[in-house]
């Protein structure tokens, strides 16, 4: 392979992701779904480095087939997964598919059906479940969370199963200094 040939490379993630080489001084950051030209060798170098693989399997999205070969030579079909096919298989996809991906899929494409899920928003409760099961993460929560009504009072409360809450306890003020902390137990003797 050509170690000059720029290889395009797209962070599947939704927030930031960076790297920094030691022995050739790079320093690379990736704003969300960004896509860049990067040379071989320097992926080839962050392969070797600690945290460097995780993020090419999990975060970065090689684009080019001959260069995936190399640096990462059995990736799985979810591997190239973005936002369109993630939507398709929160809508569209048998439950089969849907645990596939689960399964299969890297953190980044993890990361994406948890908030497609919530934004979309999932109408099935079957793959709710099975996000909930797991990923330990709860879409209908999320959902409520998002739709949550805050009336902007001093004494903001949510509503939820016809309850209404209100402050669990005094809002912190941070124009008076601080106090002295005091002990909630009794500490246990040696």
């Amino acid at each position: 392979m050509d170690n000059e040939r720029k290889i395009k490379v797209v962070n599947r993630y939704s927030g930031s992701v960076g790297y920094k080489i030691p022995d050739t001084g790079v320093r690379r950051q990736f704003q969300p779904r960004e896509e860049k030209e990067i040379p071989f060798d320097e992926l080839k170098s962050l392969s070797y480095i600690p945290g460097g693989m995780p993020l090419l399997k999990d975060y970065l999205v090689i684009k080019d087939e001959e260069a995936l070969k190399e640096l990462l030579p059995h990736v799985e079909p979810e591997y190239f997964y973005d936002k369109k096919e993630v939507e398709k298989i929160l809508t569209e996809g048998t439950v089969d598919q849907f645990l596939d991906c689960l399964d299969f899929a890297p953190e980044g494409v993890i990361e994406m059906v948890k908030d497609l899920a919530v934004s979309l928003p999932l109408n099935s409760v079957i793959k709710r479940d099975l996000i909930k099961e797991k990923l330990n993460f709860d879409v209908t929560r999320a959902i409520e969370i998002k739709n949550s009504k805050y009336d902007g009072d001093e004494n903001t409360s949510v509503e939820s199963d016809n309850e209404v809450h209100g402050r669990r306890a005094a809002a912190i003020n941070t124009t008076e200094p601080a106090s002295t902390p005091t002990r909630r137990a009794k500490y246990i003797k040696k």
